[in-house]
């Protein structure tokens, strides 16, 4: 038999306060998980860097496809701020495929990776990376971040 807790709405509640007050955008929300309250419950999220447009159109995706903005070069404080007051000892980041940069994002991944390390270097940074076209040189860029 199966069985789930209810999520604490008051600690969904009090997530989603923190990502709309940093307007950062989660994995969670954008594809449209049901397991969203369980995880916002225990005040974690799968944080969904460089935007929620997509350059690709996956059918089985939810997250929309179409023309990004260029990343936002405040995404990594304001990822740090709310990693702070969500208490998270272990982030996880993901972004959406961004085939239109030169570098398809891994920069972006490598700056976000650096910036919460330079302030908190216990904590455990964790990335999940699009397929960055097969480039490995571009790889490269987030190992130098050394994400655990």
């Amino acid at each position: 038999m199966f069985s789930a807790k209810a999520p604490q709405m008051e600690l969904v509640g009090k997530t989603l306060c923190i990502l709309k007050k940093y307007s950062l955008n989660t994995v969670c929300e954008e594809s449209l998980c049901p397991n969203i309250g369980e995880c916002f419950s225990k005040g974690t999220a799968t944080f969904l860097i460089m935007g929620m447009v997509c350059t690709r159109a996956c059918k089985y995706c939810h997250v929309s496809s179409g023309r990004p903005q260029p990343p936002d070069p405040s995404e990594p404080v304001r990822l740090y701020h709310a990693v702070k007051e969500l208490g998270l000892r272990h982030v996880v980041i993901t972004s959406v495929d961004r085939d239109d940069l030169p570098d398809f994002g891994a920069g972006h991944f490598r700056r976000c990776v650096e910036f919460l390390k330079s302030r908190d270097s216990s904590l455990r940074v964790e990335v999940l990376t699009p397929d960055f076209q097969g480039s490995e040189k571009v790889l490269e860029e987030i190992i130098k971040a050394k994400p655990h």
